[in-house]
């Protein structure tokens, strides 16, 4: 059974820094590209980073691009997503997506 669980989540403070965290199981995490999506309270999902499943080539969303650095550990099965100056509309629950399925989210808020 695919599961994606993610960590990491908190409450920080505009500007501050967050790594969130996904562990996969129950597929062959190596093979395959990882996603992290968001959705902000009230709107619609956002596509925020992706890797490949070598984890040499990265994708961000221009509005995190410079500030967000995703990751991999082939060997721990786990996607990184680091998380530098945010920003209060940030402020969501973030989604690590493989194979079709969606972990649990964490959530992420920026508030003073």
């Amino acid at each position: 059974e695919v599961q994606l669980v993610e960590s990491g989540g908190g409450l920080v403070q505009p500007g501050g820094s967050l790594r969130l965290s996904c562990a996969a199981s129950g597929f062959t995490f190596s093979s395959y590209d990882m996603i992290w999506v968001r959705q902000a309270p009230g709107k619609g999902l956002e596509w925020v980073s992706a890797i490949n499943s070598g984890g040499g080539t990265t994708y961000y969303a221009d509005s995190v691009k410079g500030r967000f650095t995703i990751s991999r550990d082939n060997a721990k099965n786990t996607v990184y997503l680091q998380m530098n100056s945010l920003k209060p509309e940030e402020t969501a629950v973030y989604y690590c997506v493989a194979v079709g399925r969606w972990g649990q989210g964490a959530q992420v808020t920026v508030s003073s």
